[in-house]
Order: structure tokens, then C-alpha cells, then sequence
């Protein structure tokens, strides 16, 4: 039996003759840029999160760029974030001109430890990035609260925590923007490259649509220098497919996370799910001294794993190249060389992720068998 990481073929076997459908109108019509499909989807998508305006863009980095464009950061501007996320993150600070500054994480919940945030604002601060990583939301009240008392935006990098909650409130309703990503393999993924964001400020939601079309405010009329970021209808009109599903899908994915939860040995760090939050498991991402023997064995048994993300961003050649500090973030690199994402996805079934659990089983039970010997 072969096992993978995810698997998008058997979801959109469910799903294939609607989104032919879909697909093909979109393509009759030949409205095939910022037409009814994009704007179907941006109402669908802003009701789901509970704000006033989701703005459809063509990726998660162009969300988290344009967002940060629009909150009015630029050069000369500091923008707090994680190391542990993927550098998309830090691009878009980047590629707005400002300047990313890293700290470290929470080892329960790998999102940003909010008791580092006051000690790394400064006089140049503008702005706030928590990430939702691999679903569950970051701590949000601690970020609000140093937020106002230093007057800075707060921009959700929600790209992998479609429906995430965090005491009620759905990602990317909490903050001034919330920034998504609809890579294929996401929660809500396309069948290519997509993103949103939401926003219930109007000025925000008004920028980011100018900026995601070359900043116009009509045709022709440019009142801003923006770039080429615009959703297509194609991609659209799948992710309309799929919206409705997305709700049930969440629900099997936490339930296969629970079974997870109660089949791996005790010796394996699990995921945790903090009583604030609601996690959505984009990834099942477990924890191991040994990961890359682990890896190996499952692999062995046709089971894939992944690693997200192995390298954290202060330690990658383009953050050195970029003239990025040197940083000792400790929790960080310490979880970055146990993580292993385990196979999670709707269609997986509870039967296989048994047998996954009774292969870790076998190498933990093989491990301390050396160990005695030893």
C-alpha cells in the first residue's frame, strides 16, 4: 500500500463534472479577469470570514505584498514576523521595502511568541505579521493589545489557516488585513496559483484592488504603482466550486487529527490545539529527534512525509544576501530539525492513518530495542 502526503486527484474525481462546468462558462463568456467568477468569490469568501471586502489576488506572496502596500508600509519601515514560516512571508516585507525583523516562536503552537514582541518594536516599527502556521492561529490578543499601544497594523499571514478560529473570530477577520493563499495544495486550493484578502476597512480593501491592477482606479487611469496581481477567472471558478465543500473537509481533516492524536506513541510531540483556537490541520506536523530515520522508515513502508519548513528563514542564503541579521532564535531551530509532516488530507481514511500510526509505533518500539542492546 502506498500512502502519499496528499493526494488531489481523488478529491477532484469528486468534484470533476462541476468544475468542468465551471470552467467551461468561464471560458464561453471569455470574461476570463476580474469577472463574475472573481467577484462571486470574493462576496462567497468575506461572508465565510466575517469581514466586509475580500479582495481576490493571483497568489498568497501577492496578498501578503499587496496587504502590506496598502496598510501604507514601504521603505524606511520594520515589520515583526516568525523565521519559521515560508519565506513568502518575508518576501513580501521585502519586496515592499521594508524590513523584516524575526523573532522567535512558542514551542507549543510554532506560531510567534507574543512575550517578544514589545523588546523588538522600535521607533521604525509600522506593522505586525503573525502566522497561522500550519493552521492553528497565532495568540491574537497579545498582538491586538501591543498593536494599539504602538499604533501598528496587524496583517494576518492566514495562507494555510482557511477557516481557522481564534476565540470565535475566523482568520483574517481579526487583524487590519488577512492574507490567503489557494496554492493546490491548501485547505481551499486551486488548480494553480490564486490568493485573497480580507479586510473590513474600505480604504485597505480599496488600495488592494488598485494595487493588484496596476493600480488603477480605471481604465487607464493609474493612480498608484502597483503591479500585475490579479486573480483569473479560471481559478475562480474552481475555488466557487469547492467553497461549499471546504466546511466538511475542515471537519475530516480535524477527525483524522484526532486519530493521529490517539494512535502515535506518546513519544512523538503532536500537534496541540490551544482552548483559544480552532485548528484546521493544513498540516499534521509532528515532532521527532530521530525525523530523519523516521522518515526513512515510513518511506520504506510507502508511506511519504514532508518537511515543513526544514531551513528557517534567518538561516537561508537569501536572507544573508539580503543583508538580514544574524539571529540566534533558539526555540526555532530546535523544532525546524524535528518536524515531519505526517499524510493529511479529506480523503485520507481513519483505517490509513492506523497503519501509519502502527508503523511509527514499530519504529519507536525498534529504537528503544537498540537502545537496550546498547
Amino acid at each position: 500500500m502506498r500512502i502519499p502526503l496528499v493526494d488531489l486527484k481523488t478529491q477532484y474525481q469528486d468534484i470533476k463534472e462541476e468544475v468542468l462546468s465551471e470552467i467551461s462558462q468561464a471560458l464561453d463568456s471569455m470574461q476570463l479577469f476580474l469577472g463574475k467568477n472573481v467577484q462571486a468569490l470574493e462576496s462567497d469568501f468575506a461572508g465565510y470570514c466575517g469581514t466586509e471586502f475580500a479582495i481576490g489576488v493571483s497568489s498568497g506572496t501577492d496578498a501578503l505584498h499587496i496587504a502590506l502596500r496598502a496598510c501604507g508600509i514601504g521603505p524606511g519601515d520594520e515589520v515583526i514576523t516568525v523565521s519559521h514560516t515560508f519565506i513568502a512571508t518575508v518576501e513580501a516585507i521585502i519586496l515592499a521595502g521594508a524590513r523584516p525583523v524575526l523573532v522567535d516562536i512558542d514551542p507549543d503552537t510554532y506560531n510567534i511568541d507574543t512575550s517578544q514582541l514589545e523588546k523588538a518594536i522600535t521607533g521604525k516599527t509600522k506593522a505586525i505579521i503573525p502566522v497561522f502556521m500550519y493552521g492553528h492561529p497565532a495568540d491574537m490578543d497579545p498582538v491586538i493589545d501591543i498593536a494599539r499601544a504602538y499604533n501598528l497594523k496587524i496583517i494576518e499571514d492566514a495562507c494555510q489557516a482557511h477557516g481557522a478560529e481564534y476565540k470565535g473570530r475566523r482568520s483574517g477577520s481579526i487583524g487590519d488585513a488577512g492574507c490567503f493563499s489557494f496554492y493546490f495544495t491548501k485547505n481551499l486550493g486551486a488548480y494553480g496559483e490564486g490568493g485573497m484578502i480580507t479586510t473590513s476597512d474600505p480604504a485597505i480593501a480599496q488600495r488592494c484592488r488598485m494595487l493588484r491592477d496596476h493600480g488603477q482606479n480605471e481604465k487607464y487611469r493609474h493612480a498608484l504603482i502597483g503591479i500585475n496581481g490579479r486573480l483569473d477567472e479560471l481559478q475562480a471558478a474552481i475555488l466557487k466550486v469547492k467553497m461549499p465543500h471546504l466546511a466538511n473537509w475542515i471537519q475530516k481533516r480535524r477527525s483524522l487529527a484526532q486519530a493521529y492524536n490517539e494512535g502515535l506513541p506518546d513519544s512523538v510531540i503532536k500537534p496541540q490545539e490551544m482552548p483559544w483556537g480552532k485548528h484546521v490541520y493544513h498540516l499534521y506536523v509532528v515532532r521527532v529527534p530521530e525525523r530523519e530515520q523516521l522518515r526513512e522508515w515510513l518511506e520504506n513502508k510507502g508511506i511519504s512525509t514532508g518537511m515543513h519548513y526544514p531551513i528557517p528563514v534567518h538561516l537561508q542564503e537569501a536572507w544573508r544576501n539580503s543583508g538580514g541579521d544574524e539571529l540566534s532564535l533558539p526555540v526555532t531551530e530546535k523544532i525546524t530539525k524535528e518536524i515531519l509532516s505526517l499524510p493529511i488530507y479529506p480523503e485520507l481514511t481513519i483505517e490509513e492513518v492506523d497503519i501509519i500510526c502502527k508503523h511509527v509505533q514499530e519504529f519507536v518500539d525498534t529504537r528503544l530495542e537498540i537502545g537496550i542492546e546498547r
